[in-house]
């Protein structure tokens, strides 16, 4: 089973492409989200191919942040994934729809053991200023999240954010121009694990660049990270974990790849 992150790990916006080559050789892309009609995300026309054969391979499960509908519009190459997980693991899609048991487990665990979401909020938004503070948002009655402008935003106030969260039971993680705080029950591996469970999986393949993904990196039975993003910016690593050099969507087409081949060597190692 294959269960990689999507937004500059698989997918890139334009602003995320990191495209290090002249205009003139650089790669051919294909658009696989549109926004208010405009193309939003891309792959290379080499990873779309990549990614239509791993689909056709392996159980490939889209493992996002992403609230459904966002997922909604990321339309990848190959078949469309039978399982899909969104909002940091508090959905867990199954056709496009999600499974109503999964979702109230999560919430049990929600309500048992992190501070309310409303708590956090707060927080968030009273200690942020508005001269970089650009949008605030909650997912999915789950998690929140807030718009910055980096080049305004204090370098502390991302630690001390998750200073003040951590023992509330929270994450904090800044991913471009987002600053997410998650309750820490919230996980992807956790709908992975129940997918894999459900599908007889032996084996999870990973990949991700931010800190929530680092649960599902460790969980895997192996895994990457790209070159750029919060783990390559901390030197995250795991002795099971390939970090990849490649930058934007170089490192998207490389994860891919290198994906496909070991789903490949694994059949034939089993014939």
């Amino acid at each position: 089973m294959i269960a990689s992150d999507l937004d500059r790990t698989l997918i890139y916006s334009a602003a995320a492409l990191a495209l290090t080559v002249p205009d003139a050789e650089a790669p051919r892309l294909l658009c696989v989200e549109v926004y208010r009609s405009a193309p939003l995300s891309y792959v290379t026309e080499a990873a779309a191919v990549l990614l239509a054969e791993l689909a056709e391979r392996s159980v490939l499960v889209p493992t996002t942040t992403r609230t459904r509908e966002q997922y909604g519009r990321v339309h990848l190459p190959g078949p469309p994934p039978t399982y899909a997980v969104c909002a940091n693991g508090g959905h867990l899609l199954v056709d496009g729809e999600s499974d109503p048991d999964w979702h109230a487990r999560v919430r049990r665990a929600l309500a048992a053991d992190c501070a309310s979401l409303d708590e956090v909020r707060a927080r968030m938004v009273g200690t942020a200023d508005p001269t970089w503070l650009l949008k605030e948002r909650v997912a999915e009655d789950l998690f929140a999240y807030l718009v910055v402008d980096r080049e305004k935003l204090p370098d502390t106030w991302v630690k001390e954010l998750a200073d003040w969260a951590g023992p509330r039971g929270w994450t904090v993680s800044l991913q471009g121009r987002k600053i997410y705080a998650v309750p820490r029950p919230l996980t992807k591996s956790a709908a992975v694990a129940e997918i894999a469970r459900r599908t007889g999986a032996e084996r999870v393949l990973a990949a991700g660049d931010s800190l929530l993904d680092a649960d599902l990196l460790l969980a895997a039975d192996a895994g990457w990270r790209p070159g750029h993003g919060e783990l390559a910016d901390l030197g995250w690593t795991a002795e099971h974990i390939t970090a990849l050099p490649e930058l934007g969507a170089a490192a998207g087409e490389r994860i891919a790849r290198e994906m496909l081949r070991a789903t490949q060597d694994r059949v034939r190692m089993s014939t």
